[in-house]
C-alpha cells in the first residue's frame, strides 16, 4: 500500500524525543510532541497562584524539554523557524489527537512497565494501519508487543534513532514477531529517502546491532588499557582519526556519552547475552564502578575520563584514579602512517608495528574480528549491516569487516590465530571457496559474500546513489595531483578535489577548467562534488601565505586572477555547471557554489565566506558576488543601504551556516536556484539529474553582468561610519576595521558619486586589489600563519 507521513506524533519529549521531533520537522513534517503532566508545581508557577488546572502548566515538561534542545549546540534543527512545524501538548489532555498522525513514535523512558502502559494508551486512540515504533535501545520488541490487537502488533516494530537524532545516521529497524513485511519495506526505504539515514534492518537481540557491536568495542578497550598499561591519553590517540574514527576518539566519546549510559547498556548485554563466548568482557572493570559511585560521569557531571580546571584539560589515571596534567601519546608506528591520506590504507602498516601501538591493533582488530564474525546470524544475517551500523552509528570511516578487508582477510585470520582468537566457521567457508575478501566492486555497485546463499551479491539500495570510490577506477577520464573527472554516465562527468582538506590551489584550478574544457566539447554538464568529509575548507591558504612573505605579488596578482576567471567560467561556460556543496564549504569553496549554476546542496551543509577570519576579504568572486546578489534584490522605493547592509555584515562578520538551510538566510544560497538533499549518499546522483534536467531543456550560456547597481559614495560613508563606532565601542580592534573598509570600497563599488551600473569585472578588479593589498598587512600575515599553524583564527 501507498503511505504517505504528513505528521507524526512523538511521546516522550526528553533529549531523544525532542530531537527525533525535530529531525522530522527538518524534512518538513507535522509533529505533535507529548510528554506526561508535571507532578507538582514550580516556585515561580506557585507565586503566580497557577495550578496544576492551568493547560499552560500540564503542558510545561514538554514545552521546557523542547526549548531547551532548541537552545542546545549542536542544534538538532535545520532552521529555527522549522520549530512551528512542532505541537506540544500533554498525555492528558491531548492522546486523542494521535487519531489524526500516520506514525506513533514512543520515545518514553526505559521500562517495559511503562512502555506497556502507554502503548495501551496509545490503542484507544490510534486508528487501524497507523505505524506504531518504539525509539527502545534495547527493551526486547517482542515483549512490547504483548496483549496488543493484531493491526496493533502488524504495524508495530522497533525504529532506534541514535543521539543526536539529526547528525547521526543509523536508523536501526527491529521487527517484532507480528511486523508485516510491508512496514519494515516502507520503514527502510523512508529512512534512507526521507530521513537521510542508513536503514539498517536488525534482529530483536539485546542491544540490537550498533550499540552490541559498539559497547563490545569500548568494553574491550576497558579491559585492554589495564592489561596493556595504557593511559586514556594514548588509548585515545590509537582510537581516533588515525584509524577513521571521531576526534572523541573513546574515553572522550564516552564523556560526552555519559559513562551511566554506557554503563547501562552494557548490563542490558551481560545479563541477557549469558552464552556470549564475550560474555565476561561485557562485566564492568573495577575503576568503572568507582566512577559511577563518585559520579564521575563525564561532561554531564563535570568531569569524567577527563576533568577541565580552569584551562587546563586533567587526565584521569586509571591506576590511581587521580586526575594529572594531561600528556601528550605518540607512538613510532603512527609516524609511519602520516604520508598515507586514506584511513582505510594505514591498517597494513598499524598491525606491523613494533611497538605497543603494533601490539594494541594487533589485539584489538583480532577480538574484534573474532566477535564480529561470531554474531552472524545471531544478530543479523549479512556482515554489511554490522559495518553499516558502525559507520553510521558511531562515525567510523571503515566497518570491521572492511577494516579486516584492507588488512587481508587470510592475514587477519593469521593476525587472529597469533593472538589466541579465531574466525567464525563461515569466513573459512568462505575463503576455501576461492572467496578471499568481504566485499568487491563490480558495475559501479558494491557486491557481498552472502553467507546464507553461498555466492557474492549486490548489496541491495544502491541504486538511487553514485559512489565514486566505485566509479572512479574505470571511469576516470582524466586527472591530476589534486583532482579527478570522472564520467558519471549519460553526459555528465563530474569533479572532485583530492588536494588535503579539499583546498582549492593551482591543481584544482586547473582541474575546473579543463572539467570545463571537456565538458564543453564532449559531454552536457559537469558536477563539482566529493563524498569526502567536507566540500572544501577554501584557498589553499599556505600558498597565499608564501607568496605574500615573499613580496611575490605579481605572482599572487595572477594567482587570484586565476581563480576568479575560473570562477567566471563556472558561471558563464556553455554547459551547466552543478556543485555538491556539503560538510565545511568555506572561503573559496563557498565562491565555487555561489557561481555555480546550481547547488545540490547537503543538508549538513555548513557554508560561509570566512576570509575575514584570515585577515582578508573574499578574493575569488566572493565579496563581487555579494554586492551582486544585493543589487538583484533591490526595489523601487525600498532603502537600497540596507540590503547593501546586510550583505555586508553577512561577510564582514565571517557568517557560517551551519545548515544548508541557513545558507538561504545569509545569501550564499539562493531560493529557487539552490535545492537541498537530506541523504548526503543522494547528493552526486541527484546533482547528475539537475544537470541532466538543465542540459536537456537547452541549457544557453548566460551574458555577462554589466547592470550591478552599486551605490557609491553613499554606501561607502555609511559603512565607514559604522566601523570607526564599531572599533570606537571596542567591537573590533583597529586591523579589523582596516579589513571592513576595504571590504566596504569593494561593495560600494569604489568612491563613486552616484549610484551607477557597473560590470562584474568591474567589482572583480576591485576585491582583487583589495585582496592584495591585506596580504601586505603584517597583521594579516600573522592571521593567515596562526591559521595555518593553529587551525583558529587569531583576533590581532
Amino acid at each position: 500500500m501507498k503511505r504517505n507521513i504528513k505528521k507524526v506524533a512523538v511521546i516522550g519529549s526528553g533529549i531523544m524525543g525532542s530531537g527525533i521531533a525535530c529531525h522530522f520537522a527538518n524534512i518538513g513534517v507535522e509533529v505533535l510532541l507529548l510528554d506526561i503532566v508535571p507532578r507538582e508545581l514550580t516556585e515561580v508557577e506557585q507565586k503566580k497562584g497557577l495550578t496544576l488546572e492551568s493547560k499552560a502548566v500540564r503542558n510545561r515538561l514538554v514545552n521546557d524539554h523542547l526549548t531547551h534542545a532548541l537552545k542546545s549546540k549542536p542544534s538538532p534543527i535545520y532552521h529555527q523557524s522549522f520549530a512551528n512545524r512542532i505541537t506540544t501538548g500533554n498525555t492528558t489532555d491531548d492522546m486523542a489527537k494521535i487519531a489524526d498522525v500516520d506514525w506513533i513514535i514512543e520515545v518514553v523512558v526505559e521500562r517495559l512497565d511503562i512502555k506497556k502502559l502507554v502503548f495501551e494508551q496509545i490503542e484507544k486512540y490510534r486508528k487501524s494501519g497507523t505505524l506504531i515504533t518504539s525509539n527502545t535501545s534495547g527493551i526486547p520488541i517482542q515483549f512490547m508487543s504483548e496483549g496488543r490487537s493484531e493491526d496493533f502488533q502488524k504495524h508495530f516494530c522497533g525504529t532506534h534513532f541514535f543521539n543526536p537524532a539529526r547528525y547521526l545516521k543509523l536508523f536501526e529497524i527491529i521487527p517484532g514477531p507480528q511486523t508485516s513485511t510491508e512496514v519494515l519495506d516502507f520503514l527502510n526505504g523512508y529512512g534512507e529517502k526521507f530521513l537521510g539515514k542508513t536503514s539498517v534492518v536488525a534482529k530483536d537481540t539485546p542491544a540490537f546491532i550498533g550499540n552490541r557491536i559498539g559497547i563490545f568495542g569500548i568494553q574491550s578497550l576497558f579491559h585492554q588499557v589495564k592489561e596493556m598499561g595504557l593511559t586514556v591519553e594514548e588509548v585515545d590517540k590509537l582510537t581516533g582519526p588515525v584509524i577513521g574514527r571521531p576526534k572523541s576518539a573513546t574515553f572522550r566519546t564516552v564523556d560526552v556519552v555519559g559513562l551511566d549510559t554506557l554503563v547501562h547498556v552494557a548490563n542490558g548485554i551481560y545479563e541477557n547475552c549469558p552464552k556470549d563466548e564475550s560474555h565476561e568482557l561485557f562485566k564492568l572493570p573495577e575503576f568503572v564502578n568507582k566512577m559511577m559511585e563518585n559520579q564521575w560521569l563525564g561532561s554531564k557531571s563535570g568531569q569524567g575520563f577527563y576533568k577541565k580546571e580552569g584551562k587546563e584539560i586533567l587526565a584521569l589515571d586509571l591506576d590511581t584514579l587521580e586526575y594529572r596534567t594531561s600528556k601528550k601519546a605518540s607512538f613510532a608506528t603512527l609516524e609511519l602512517t602520516k604520508t598515507i591520506d586514506k584511513p582505510i590504507d594505514r591498517f597494513k602498516v598499524l598491525v606491523k608495528g613494533k611497538d605497543k601501538a603494533g601490539d594494541f591493533y594487533r589485539k584489538n582488530f583480532a577480538s574484534m574480528f573474532q566477535y564480529c564474525s561470531n554474531r552472524i546470524p545471531e544478530i543479523t544475517e549479512d556482515f554489511y549491516k554490522i559495518d553499516d551500523a558502525m559507520k553510521a552509528g558511531f562515525g567510523w570511516e571503515n566497518g570491521p569487516f572492511e577494516i579486516w578487508d584492507a588488512i587481508g582477510v587470510e592475514k587477519g585470520i593469521e593476525l587472529m590465530k597469533a593472538e589466541g582468537y579465531s574466525p567464525a566457521a563461515w569466513v573459512n567457508e568462505m575463503v576455501t571457496s576461492g572467496n578471499t575478501s568481504f566485499y568487491s566492486v563490480k558495475d559501479g555497485a558494491t557486491h557481498f559474500y552472502s553467507i546464507n546463499n553461498k555466492k557474492v551479491e549486490k548489496i541491495p539500495g544502491q541504486d538511487a546513489f553514485i559512489i565514486l570510490n566505485n566509479i572512479r577506477d574505470n571511469k576516470k577520464v582524466w586527472n591530476n595531483s589534486d583532482s579527478i573527472i570522472t564520467d558519471l554516465g549519460d553526459g555528465i562527468i563530474n569533479l572532485e578535489f583530492t588536494s588535503k582538506m579539499n583546498s582549492i590551489g593551482a591543481g584544482v584550478l586547473q582541474g575546473i577548467n579543463k572539467a570545463i574544457d571537456m565538458a564543453e566539447k564532449d559531454y552536457n554538464g559537469l558536477v563539482i562534488g566529493n563524498q569526502g568529509t567536507n566540500f572544501s575548507v577554501g584557498a589553499n591558504l599556505g600558498m597565499i601565505f608564501m607568496m605574500a612573505v615573499e613580496q611575490e605579488y605579481d605572482e599572487l596578482n595572477m594567482a587570484i586572477k586565476m581563480f576568479q576567471d575560473t570562477m567566471m567560467r563556472c558561471r558563464y561556460s556553455a554547459i551547466p555547471v552543478i556543485a555538491a556543496p556539503h560538510g565545511m564549504t568555506l572561503g573559496g569553496g563557498c565562491e565555487l557554489t555561489m557561481h555555480a549554476d546550481r547547488a545540490v546542496a547537503a543538508a549538513e551543509t555548513y557554508i560561509g565566506l570566512v576570509e575575514f577570519g584570515v585577515g582578508v576579504i573574499p578574493g575569488g568572486g566572493g565579496s563581487k558576488e555579494m554586492a551582486l546578489r544585493a543589487s538583484d534584490l533591490f526595489r523601487k522605493n525600498d532603502v537600497e543601504l540596507n540590503v547593501l547592509q546586510e550583505y555586508f555584515l553577512t561577510v564582514g562578520m565571517a557568517k557560517v551556516a551551519t545548515s544548508a538551510y541557513e545558507g538561504f538566510d545569509t545569501g550564499v544560497l539562493q531560493k529557487g536556484r539552490d535545492i537541498v538533499v537530506v541523504n548526503k549518499d543522494r547528493q552526486i546522483a541527484t546533482a547528475k539529474q539537475v544537470a541532466l534536467q538543465m542540459a536537456d531543456q537547452g541549457y544557453t550560456q548566460a551574458p555577462r553582468r554589466n547592470d550591478i547597481k552599486v551605490l557609491g559614495k553613499q554606501a561607502l560613508g555609511m559603512f565607514l561610519v559604522g566601523t570607526d563606532q564599531m572599533e570606537a565601542g571596542k567591537y573590533i580592534s583597529e586591523h579589523d576595521k582596516k579589513i571592513a573598509n576595504k571590504l566596504a570600497y569593494v561593495m560600494a563599488g569604489g568612491n563613486l558619486s552616484e549610484a551607477t551600473l557597473v560590470s562584474e569585472q568591474y567589482l572583480l578588479d576591485l576585491e582583487r586589489e583589495a585582496f592584495l593589498s591585506l596580504t601586505g598587512e603584517r597583521k594579516s600575515l600573522e592571521r593567515i600563519q596562526h591559521m595555518l599553524t593553529k587551525g583558529k583564527p587569531l583576533r590581532n
